[in-house]
This record gives structure tokens, C-alpha cells and sequence, in this order.
């Protein structure tokens, strides 16, 4: 089995990095260029599940309140 990794970045995307299929809800396998892929956490990306660094203008705070 190949090595995978996630690397949560603070305030920032979901890096994916190794061997992995990512699949939308539809079951269709989505495609990426390169060895790695960042995944939107804020909801904003124009390209989701992708992430196009709209993070940055929309303010996304990665920190637990509560």
C-alpha cells in the first residue's frame, strides 16, 4: 500500500499527498495534476472540493471556539 498523508494547514486547506482516489457524491472520480491536492475547509472555493485560496479573502479561522 502506498504512503498517504493529510496535512491540515492552520487557517487553510486539507493537503493530500500520496496514491488516493477522491470521488464526488455521485460516485465520478474527480482529477488533479501533481502529487498532492488541497481540499477546501472554509466553503468558499469556486472549485470545490478544491481548494482556490478564497481561505485567504473570506477570512476562514481554523481555530476551535467553544
Amino acid at each position: 500500500m502506498a504512503d498517504v498523508s493529510v496535512k491540515i494547514n492552520d487557517n487553510g486547506p486539507y493537503v493530500i499527498s500520496g496514491d488516493v482516489t477522491i470521488v464526488d457524491v455521485e460516485g465520478k472520480k474527480l482529477s488533479w495534476t501533481g502529487s498532492a491536492v488541497a481540499l477546501c475547509r472554509c466553503g468558499e472555493s469556486t472549485n470545490k472540493p478544491f481548494c482556490d485560496g478564497t481561505h485567504n479573502k473570506a477570512g476562514f479561522s481554523s481555530e476551535v471556539r467553544g
